[in-house]
């Protein structure tokens, strides 16, 4: 199983997510908010064999960061994964939203040099706007849409444009968000904690507690829960083994 969006270097306690990553045997991609974190969080994980570190620099931080952009470019080919990006138009941010947009463009353009990246996205109250970034970058990667709350013909825009949509615990408790897990085809799901950030009963989720979700779309879909976990196992050998050219 995995969990493809985890802040590993924000938990309060790193040994406990450690041990969860390692206990789980989960594949778990480690999601950074700034380049200046990325050794580090390489570092934190390195006896792991099952975690991966994304590169990234999250638009909620995009207008005090951008000067790490020359870091980010400096470091774009330590690591196939790149996040968490993307854009936010939630209140406090969207006046930042130009810095923001220089950011996200900017890597976009930088992935378009590489064929083989994976692209974590945040789209908090900016959905048209990562979608049409999306689109005027094909060749950036492939995209995985994190957290993603979006109208129906959204959902059907970002599956044209080959997104995959990661899905967490916290997602199965909003009535918007399992309107929105209704839409996705099952061929384009993954999962994720978004851990700390995420909570589950009251604690920072962890990567062990996507079980969660997979229970809750084995209801969703009517199928087995074996069958539901050979189903998600494929989409991520699908997302591995895939290339933007």
């Amino acid at each position: 199983m995995m969990d493809l969006h985890c802040h590993v270097d924000l938990y309060p306690d790193h040994g406990e997510i450690l041990r969860d990553i390692e206990n789980s045997g989960y594949y778990v991609l480690s999601v950074t908010t700034v380049p200046s974190a990325f050794r580090g969080t390489v570092a934190l994980a390195e006896n792991l064999t099952n975690c991966r570190t994304a590169l990234g620099l999250h638009p909620q931080l995009a207008h005090q960061r951008h000067n790490e952009l020359p870091l980010f470019d400096s470091l774009c080919n330590e690591t196939r994964y790149i996040g968490e990006i993307g854009l936010d138009g939630s209140k406090g941010y969207a006046e930042h939203i130009e810095d923001q947009l220089l950011v996200f463009e900017h890597i976009l353009k930088k992935c378009c040099e590489f064929e083989d990246k994976i692209l974590t996205i945040h789209s908090l109250n900016a959905v048209d706007e990562v979608l049409k970034l999306l689109k005027k970058y094909p060749s950036s990667g492939v995209p995985i849409l994190h957290w993603f709350l979006a109208k129906k013909k959204q959902v059907a825009n970002a599956i044209e444009l080959g997104c995959y949509f990661s899905v967490g615990p916290a997602m199965i408790n909003s009535a918007r968000a399992k309107k929105v897990i209704s839409w996705l085809p099952r061929n384009k799901v993954l999962l994720e904690s978004d851990g700390p950030f995420a909570k589950t009963d009251g604690r920072p989720t962890l990567p062990s507690d996507v079980v969660l979700v997979i229970r809750y779309l084995s209801e969703l879909w009517e199928r087995p829960i074996n069958q539901i976990q050979d189903d998600l196992k494929l989409n991520l050998k699908y997302l591995i083994s895939s290339k933007k050219l």
